[in-house]
């Protein structure tokens, strides 16, 4: 997974990364922030410095599934060059979020593109301890449930359409990155 956030990468694959892990994947996770947090621990991940990954020398094995936060490859050129650079292989891609997200009815069912990971009971578990851990503010206990933390704390009340409600994660396919070489729009 590549986020700039921890935060955000927990909230929006959190659970994908955890089945991958309960599935007996090595699984790595390149943020800008929280390389040692203990959300990526419940997880049962490592992370790595984002930066460092992307400027360094030292290639090790190549990743059979990428989780890529979209804003992040529309604003990083850097970021674009590398995913450009392993586009053609056939490591296995997805992005979250990005303009292409906001533009989209999330009632809509059938959307080009769009891939829905539903989380196991396990995954969901586990996000919300990594999301109440990676909090920087303690997360109230109204807001905390087996298979959610709210993102709004305020009421108590759960946010719809907050990713870390739902019980399944959506992504985009990078295959239509393969085909134009252009941004996700």
């Amino acid at each position: 997974m590549v986020a700039p956030s921890m935060v955000g990468g927990v909230r929006f694959a959190g659970g994908w990364v955890f089945d991958r892990v309960a599935a007996g994947w090595d699984v790595t996770v390149l943020t800008a922030d929280g390389t040692d947090s203990r959300a990526l621990r419940i997880l049962g991940v490592r992370g790595i410095d984002l930066d460092k990954a992307l400027n360094s020398r030292i290639r090790g094995p190549r990743p059979l599934a990428l989780a890529l936060d979209a804003a992040l490859f529309e604003s990083d050129e850097l970021v674009r060059r590398k995913l450009f650079e392993v586009l053609d292989g056939d490591m296995h891609i997805r992005l979250w979020g990005g303009r292409r997200a906001g533009e989209v009815d999330p009632a809509l069912d059938e959307v080009p593109g769009r891939l829905q990971h539903r989380l196991s009971s396990a995954a969901r578990a586990f996000k919300t301890h990594a999301l109440a851990a990676a909090s920087a503010a303690r997360v109230p206990a109204q807001c905390v449930a087996p298979d959610r933390v709210t993102g709004d704390c305020t009421s108590g009340a759960p946010v719809p359409g907050d990713p870390a409600t739902r019980a399944t994660e959506v992504f985009w396919s990078a295959e239509i990155l393969r085909s134009t070489g252009a941004g996700i729009t």
